[in-house]
């Protein structure tokens, strides 16, 4: 696993899908971290852009940097409190898009296997029958094309790296993961070929049911 030089995507600086006086959404481009990194020049980072536009705003939860996606952040306590809530409680509605190597046989399936951080190899996870917290991945094959497997995620709990492990102990890794694919896996793609595609929540404040959207950099 080589040590690339933090390079985040400046354009567009932030792509904003939503804001009210409450909250904001965003789309996270691949290669931009979600919160900034300990060293110096990893600073930069969704949360710091958005804190120069919205300096009340307030981290709710994550994606790694490779995964793009819909992310929320809170614009006061009170609401980063009930959106943190909610993703705790489970109550929220995700759902990923990602390339996966190989062909996948059966129409759907899911994945339980418990994860846990390999601390030697930090931040890496892996599947630990013992100490590992329990992870559920659900998914759907969407269609087959070059070899390769279009797949629909819905993670049931939050765990790092928790579909990138889950398809990795299932012989489908995503394509371009440079910490658990094969070589020919990850060769086979520029960048992770893993994106958030929908994020459901109750608005903290109107307690309306809300989903957000944005669609993948790569064909779907």
């Amino acid at each position: 696993m080589a040590e690339h030089q933090y390079c985040p995507p400046q354009e567009p600086f932030l792509d904003i899908l939503y804001e009210d006086e409450f909250l904001v959404v965003l789309n996270k481009p691949s290669g931009l971290l979600s919160v900034p990194g300990r060293a110096p020049e990893n600073q930069d980072s969704l949360a710091l852009r958005v804190q120069s536009q919205f300096p009340a705003a307030l981290t709710v939860h994550r994606l790694d940097m490779a995964t793009s996606g819909v992310m929320v952040m809170a614009l006061n306590k009170s609401v980063h409190r009930e959106l943190s809530r909610q993703f705790q409680e489970r109550e929220t509605h995700k759902v990923y898009y990602a390339w996966l190597w190989g062909e996948l046989a059966e129409e759907q399936g899911e994945v339980n296997l418990p994860l846990i951080c390999d601390w030697p190899n930090r931040p890496l996870q892996k599947v630990d029958f013992e100490q590992g917290k329990a992870a559920l991945t659900r998914w759907q094959k969407l269609r087959v094309a070059g070899g390769h497997t279009l797949v629909k995620l819905l993670p049931h709990t939050g765990r790092s790296h928790q579909l990138r492990v889950h398809m990795q102990a299932i012989g489908h890794p995503i394509l371009g993961d440079e910490f658990y694919a094969n070589p020919d896996a990850l060769a086979a793609a520029e960048q992770l070929q893993l994106h958030a595609a929908e994020l459901g929540f109750k608005h903290p404040v109107s307690h309306e049911s809300r989903v957000f959207t944005c669609e993948p950099p790569f064909t779907i």
